[in-house]
């Protein structure tokens, strides 16, 4: 699959979404289910410790609450009501989160590394990038910003991932600071010049790097609310929170 090749038409792409992934954890019988959890860990495990981190709690305690929080989703079955319809995936999960830690008792019990469902591959760097980033406003814009920045980290992901599949990972390398340009900062003749193409060409990449990068980000808002009507006001919403400062 090249990037030219790669095209993605939003509402034929709309059901392959993280509302999927709640759908298909929400049953421990389901093909898959822990497979599905995990997969909703990894993306969404950094925003939510950062929520608990800016909560006040230790960083080991942290940690430890944010696993046991999606162990909990699956073992307690807290995904049983989760319904894409009730609105954005984000709210839904801050929401839980808060449930849990309001709930939350006895804080030695965090969850057992190497559990049926222990999350792996956690990393802690990442949450405390993203506490960092927030760390003069209060909790849920907070929680907002790390959410938005994770949304941005898995689009520019995807997108590197695309060029690296069409063995075009140089030309990413070099087009990639025009995402945060403007047209007019943006050198094309000097890219042109890296590249060995006329300057006509580099705009042409230039532009469909900025392209597919709108598409992905688009597909990644998708995911997160209960409808496609919803997109456009939570992709606001995204961009809004990442200019929080």
């Amino acid at each position: 699959m090249t990037l030219e090749t790669s095209k993605f038409t939003g509402l034929a792409q709309f059901h392959t979404t993280r509302w999927s992934v709640v759908v298909r954890a929400q049953s421990p019988a389901t093909a898959g289910a822990d497979e599905s959890l995990e997969s909703l860990c990894r993306q969404y495990w950094p925003p939510l410790y950062a929520y608990v981190r800016g909560r006040g709690h230790r960083s080991h305690d942290a940690q430890d609450l944010t696993q046991q929080f999606f162990a909990h989703l699956l073992e307690k079955n807290w995904l049983a009501p989760a319904d894409r319809s009730q609105g954005k995936l984000r709210s839904f999960l801050l929401t839980a989160m808060k449930r849990f830690l309001a709930n939350e008792r006895d804080r030695s019990q965090a969850a057992k590394r190497g559990g049926l469902y222990a999350i792996t591959s956690i990393n802690s760097e990442e949450g405390e990038q993203l506490l960092a980033s927030a760390a003069t406003l209060p909790e849920e814009p907070a929680f907002d910003r790390a959410w938005a920045l994770t949304v941005l980290q898995a689009t520019l992901l995807r997108l590197r991932a695309e060029y690296e599949q069409a063995d075009r990972t140089r030309e990413y390398e070099w087009i990639k600071p025009a995402l945060t340009s403007s047209r007019g900062e943006i050198d094309y003749d000097a890219i042109a010049a890296d590249l060995l193409v006329l300057p006509a060409s580099a705009r042409s990449m230039v532009h469909r790097l900025r392209k597919r990068f709108r598409e992905l980000f688009r597909e990644e808002v998708a995911g997160t609310v209960a409808s496609p009507e919803e997109i456009e006001e939570e992709m606001r919403a995204v961009i809004a929170a990442l200019g929080h400062t």
